[in-house]
């Protein structure tokens, strides 16, 4: 029989987050308790990846990508910790270079300096205005798509459970 007894965790929140959340529970007409709940399953839904330790390296980016700039401020992660998460338990095949970890740790820094580092040092179009796109471009690229199969990719649709999220064919 499987447990599913609910467990009482405690967290400490600032005032303005118990303000917001209550704001919101209010004008959702639902408890506070709910608005966490929801809050929880949303993050385990866009960083549930980062706790299945069979997914590593190349198919790992696409999480970091998508929230990376948040996740990267707001745990000050650095390139190092960085290619720790994504490279630790990744086969060679898999491993995504130090140069691209060190500019997705610089995803939460100025869109100048990020746009700089990336005209150039990695290859990036000239030209490009939008940096953090542009990094989200070159990284599925190379990593996700792999030049040429981005269109097989967009077209393959397969039930396989190990498959990463963001493989799903493009809108």
């Amino acid at each position: 029989m499987v447990e599913q007894r609910k467990q009482a965790i405690s967290i400490r929140l600032g005032a303005s987050d118990v303000r917001n959340l209550k704001r919101i529970a209010k004008r959702l007409g639902v408890r506070d308790s709910d608005i966490v709940r929801y809050a929880l399953r949303s993050m385990f839904g866009r960083l549930g990846p980062l706790g299945d330790e069979g997914i590593a390296g190349r198919n790992l980016l696409p999480v970091l990508v998508e929230s990376g700039d948040e996740l990267i401020r707001y745990f000050d992660l650095d390139a190092y910790r960085l290619e720790n998460i994504i490279n630790q338990h990744a086969e060679a095949d898999l491993r995504v270079d130090r140069d691209d970890i060190a500019l997705l740790a610089m995803s939460g820094l100025r869109d100048q300096y990020l746009l700089m580092r990336t005209l150039n040092g990695s290859g990036l179009a000239e030209g490009a205005t939008a940096p953090a796109r542009s990094l989200r471009t070159y990284l599925y690229e190379k990593y996700v798509y792999r030049g040429d199969a981005k269109a097989s990719c967009a077209a393959e649709v397969s039930p396989e459970p190990r498959r990463s999220h963001l493989e799903r064919p493009a809108a």
